[in-house]
């Protein structure tokens, strides 16, 4: 489970001043679902994620992920997620397989489960024919997936996607969606952030939009469209937005 409360992360700028990039957030993740935190670019949504994985410290307030601390037990934290995003940079010399394998040995996976693991891995996410092919030669698509077996190599509870289908095509952006689908019918708890409101409406048990830091808005889309007497996500977003002081 992810639990934050009254989770804030300010940044100071010289020319800016104080910046709020998280102000005050709660929020609570169970597993075997997905929770969606919506909202546009600078909204706040990749900085609240690093937060929970424990890239970036908290300004204030605290957070719980996989039962574990953010602040006082960060290696416990880093142990028990997989973090997924689209910029997520891979080693350009080492092939698909080695990349993976490096990962696993991260994470102290011992051979006996590292290589059968790597192999379920590379046959459920249809990666034999580039196994060995360097990451630097693959295309987009390819590289996605070789993220998304690196993510998972270790079978983390907690599973955190940035925007995780920005700069695919549609068949990448399907693989990777199906995929989320198959973390929560695995039982992983699932936080998920995108701007992109179709991806929100077919994936996320629960929407929370977030805009300067904050949650403005959170339910089901079902409970959001009867509070705000809309059928649309986005009519409901704009609305959401604008009524914010």
């Amino acid at each position: 489970m992810i639990e934050a409360r009254q989770l804030t992360k300010i940044f100071r700028d010289k020319k800016r001043g104080e910046i709020r990039a998280v102000d005050n957030v709660s929020l609570r993740c169970q597993p075997g679902r997905i929770f969606g935190l919506l909202g546009g670019n600078g909204a706040g949504k990749t900085t609240c994620l690093r937060l929970l994985a424990t890239l970036l410290q908290p300004t204030s307030g605290a957070a719980t992920v996989a039962g574990y601390e953010v602040l006082t037990q960060p290696e416990k934290v880093r142990a028990n997620i997989g973090f997924l995003s689209a910029g997520t940079a891979l080693y350009g010399r080492l092939t698909a397989r080695e990349l993976v394998e490096y990962f696993g040995r991260l994470h102290g996976l011992p051979d006996g489960v590292l290589r059968p693991r790597l192999e379920s891995l590379f046959a459920a996410l249809d990666m034999n024919e580039f196994r060995d092919g360097r990451c630097d030669k693959l295309s987009t698509g390819m590289k996605q997936k070789v993220s998304i077996a690196r993510t998972i190599i270790h079978d983390p509870a907690v599973m955190i996607f940035d925007e995780p289908t920005r700069g695919l095509d549609v068949l990448a952006a399907r693989a990777v969606l199906a995929f989320i689908r198959e973390c929560r019918e695995r039982g992983k708890t699932v936080i998920f952030s995108t701007h992109v409101m179709s991806e929100m409406e077919k994936l996320c048990d629960t929407i929370a939009i977030l805009h300067r830091g904050r949650i403005l808005a959170e339910g089901s889309l079902a409970q959001l469209r009867e509070r705000f007497a809309c059928r649309d996500l986005e009519d409901i977003f704009v609305r959401v937005v604008e009524e914010t002081p």
